[in-house]
């Protein structure tokens, strides 16, 4: 099947649809809900059931690099400064000579066990040197890990801002493999003018950013999201006119933005947490699509050879010379190389080199993915359980009082209040959903059996339950009172 004008959006909100529906189960499944876009786009495409023959880099590269925008946004927007501050020095180490290590010591495994030349190598490894921002967001997040001693927000960091440096990396590398007559030493002033301005513009643009939306009047409470869509593309652009890290430049803007008040955040932030997700999805369905199951199967053996030397060698090696200078417990060292996810990211970084048209461009693509997948299928489903290995987790039943306080911050005018749930109430068996509760009022949290539940609207209300509820007013908990206490004022579910 061809894509045509027609049929496009069919087709795509199909997939969209299946794609929703499907990683709705897979983590009973242990599968993570992104290799499950791309198996989707697999199967959609010209050696799947599907048949779809789409075999256009540019266009995978154009869609990349705008979901990319949204995620790191989205990502920088949700980063809190507060506790990403005590470990900024190593997710800037991580994140920078991390990489770097990691893009070597890959890069001269490759140059040794194939026929590639050095730079190609070297391409090779930059590529696949960070760590994937969706991958580790939406794992982490979906799985609500809590682990000890801020790793999480060093995980998070290091994903977040680490693909600046690989991109920089890849078109270094790509740069002299196209051009056999330069320098290694040549690329340097490149690599710094990409960073010293990406970081600067970024910076200048969050500050620019948060005057505009305050000062602007804008009619309608929903034109101050597309604003800062429009915002967040000028950053990018602009500094890579400039000559800097677009990547850079929006992941800094966003998180100087994320820890600034300004209008309609909450509602912002929302509305780029959905758009992440469907950018996300977007991504691995067209980076499936892209891919020819029938190329890669012949390179899966060099595939999974690199795949393990990356995940077992280099990973580790990286990371442990990265954080050598720092005091830091074994386990977490271990844990941090663990989470090495590769995932959207390098394979998007993948289509540089096919659109360069270099000699080995499809085998590097191909052997890319592979690492991708590989790396989310094995490290990906292990998360939780190498966490609880290493004891770097919270017990299931420790919830950090730091997510009400982080709730209150988002609400602060809002009072909060304890209501318990005693036996016999008409509210038991209840869904929140079919609360008639008032708009201002929220249930934060739900304290059962001593464990701390952070609810939906699908949650259930149980006997002995005790809901933690903000409102903006006692009008409003008079109004809670009552659809807890009232069967009168319960919808019927």
């Amino acid at each position: 099947m061809n894509l045509t004008i027609e049929n496009i959006l069919l087709v795509g909100s199909l997939l969209l649809f299946v794609s929703i529906i499907a990683g709705k189960t897979s983590y009973k499944f242990g599968v993570p809900t992104l290799l499950l876009f791309l198996a989707i786009g697999m199967l959609a495409g010209s050696d799947g059931i599907g048949g779809i023959h789409f075999d256009n880099p540019t266009i995978a590269q154009f869609i990349g690099v705008v979901s990319l925008n949204f995620i790191l946004f989205s990502g920088g927007l949700d980063t809190n400064w507060i506790s990403v501050k005590p470990i900024l020095r190593e997710g800037i180490v991580l994140s920078t000579i991390g990489v770097l290590l990691t893009a070597v010591s890959l890069g001269t495994f490759v140059w040794y066990a194939t026929d590639f030349t050095f730079y190609e190598s070297m391409l090779l490894g930059s590529i696949v040197s960070s760590t994937d921002v969706a991958a580790v967001f939406s794992i982490l997040r979906s799985k609500s890990l809590a682990l000890k001693s801020n790793l999480r927000p060093t995980l998070e960091l290091e994903s977040g801002s680490n693909d600046p440096m690989a991109y920089v990396l890849t078109i270094s590398f790509l740069t002299l493999v196209i051009n056999q007559d330069q320098s290694l030493a040549s690329v340097i002033p490149m690599f710094f003018q990409q960073m010293i301005i990406g970081g600067a513009a970024g910076f200048a643009f969050g500050r620019l950013s948060k005057f505009i939306i305050n000062k602007i009047k804008l009619d309608f409470e929903g034109l101050y999201s597309v604003l800062v869509i429009s915002l967040m593309f000028v950053t990018f652009s602009a500094t890579d006119f400039a000559g800097g890290n677009g990547f850079l430049a929006i992941y800094i803007c966003a998180v100087y933005l994320g820890n600034q008040d300004f209008i309609h955040k909450k509602t912002i932030l929302k509305m780029f947490d959905g758009l992440a997700w469907l950018m996300q999805i977007v991504l691995f369905l067209t980076l499936g699509l892209l891919v020819f199951p029938s190329q890669v199967f012949p390179l899966m053996g060099i595939g999974l050879l690199i795949s393990l030397f990356l995940i077992v060698v280099a990973r580790p090696l990286s990371v442990f010379l990265s954080l050598m200078f720092f005091k830091m417990k074994l386990r977490r060292r271990l844990y941090i190389s663990w989470v090495g996810l590769r995932g959207a990211v390098p394979i998007v970084f993948a289509t540089y080199p096919l659109l360069a048209g270099i000699e080995k461009a499809e085998m590097i693509f191909n052997i890319v993915f592979f690492i991708s997948v590989t790396s989310v299928l094995i490290q990906g489903t292990t998360l939780s359980i190498v966490s609880k290995w290493l004891h770097v987790a919270l017990p299931e039943k420790v919830k950090k009082i730091t997510e009400i306080d982080k709730l209150i911050i988002e609400h602060p005018k809002s009072s909060l209040r304890e209501f318990e749930i005693s036996s016999g109430s008409y509210t038991v068996s209840k869904r929140i959903v079919d609360l008639n509760f008032p708009k201002s009022a929220f249930i934060i949290m739900i304290k059962r059996n001593g464990e701390y539940i952070r609810p939906g609207g699908s949650t259930q209300i149980k006997e002995n339950d005790i809901l933690m509820v903000l409102a903006d007013s006692e009008e409003d908990f008079i109004k809670v009172n009552d659809c807890l206490y009232k069967p009168n004022n319960i919808t019927k579910s």
